[in-house]
């Protein structure tokens, strides 16, 4: 047996997020579909994290272990050969044995596209939030800092999650402007679930002045999920790198 390990890209439009739910279509049953036609069995894969619907990926990993030998670089013609047009697997590489693709990551990259034209794009409706208002950017950069470091992100988790500890480290967060785009860039330990919505979310408000940059210290530090923004909706969110030490 060899592990495989696979980065690929999703267009999360159509599916019901990542994880197999019964009678939905998800990402991971597309690919254990695949892989059960090349194996002629049932092969379990394991992903760096889930994503909701509507939530795209540019570089999730998975692995699985497969007896076949082929050659790393058949293996991603063998299975775009297969895939739906709306999963793409980029790179293949053979892991060590005892690589995780989710319990070794050492830190995620996501990004969220806003969209602030004054006219909706329908070619962007799946792949960026329209959000056409007026914004006080100043003020989003202001409130950026107050969210790196380590903290306890209880009041930017969503309050179904069952996991208790709440602590993470966000490494990096800054704002990108492209023409009529801005672009959040998030870069972490790890996120809850989520919590880059609404950490988007809150960032908005501030631009809006509904918050102000030195609320962020007291939301913190409250640990009640009322105090933040809404959560921005999941179309304009990718999982865009996961790393690794190796």
């Amino acid at each position: 047996m060899e592990r495989i390990k696979c980065t690929i890209s999703y267009d999360g439009t159509y599916f019901s997020g990542y994880q197999i739910q019964q009678q939905k279509r998800t990402v991971q049953q597309e690919i254990e579909n695949v892989l059960r036609k090349l194996h002629k069995g049932e092969v379990r894969i394991h992903a760096s994290g889930r994503t909701d619907a509507g939530v795209h990926a540019y570089g999730q990993v998975l692995h699985f272990d497969s007896p076949l030998q082929i050659p790393e670089e058949r293996w991603v013609a063998a299975l775009n050969s297969l895939l739906p047009d709306d999963i793409a697997v980029q790179h293949v590489e053979k892991a060590a044995p005892d690589f995780h693709a989710r319990f070794d990551v050492t830190s995620k990259e996501y990004r969220y596209r806003v969209l602030l034209s004054k006219r909706s794009n329908v070619f962007l409706r799946h792949y960026a939030y329209y959000y056409p208002y007026q914004l006080n950017l100043a003020a989003i950069e202001a409130a950026i800092p107050h969210f790196i470091g380590t903290h306890d992100f209880t009041s930017f988790c969503s309050a179904k999650t069952e996991i208790e500890d709440k602590v993470r480290t966000i490494y990096e967060l800054e704002m990108l402007q492209q023409e009529e785009e801005l672009i959040f860039r998030f870069v972490g330990s790890g996120f809850l679930y989520n919590m880059v919505r609404i950490l988007v979310g809150t960032l908005l408000d501030i631009g809006q002045n509904k918050l102000q940059p030195n609320d962020i210290p007291v939301i913190l530090e409250k640990r009640d999920r009322r105090l933040a923004g809404k959560t921005a909706p999941g179309h304009g969110l990718y999982l865009w790198q996961v790393n690794y030490n190796n």
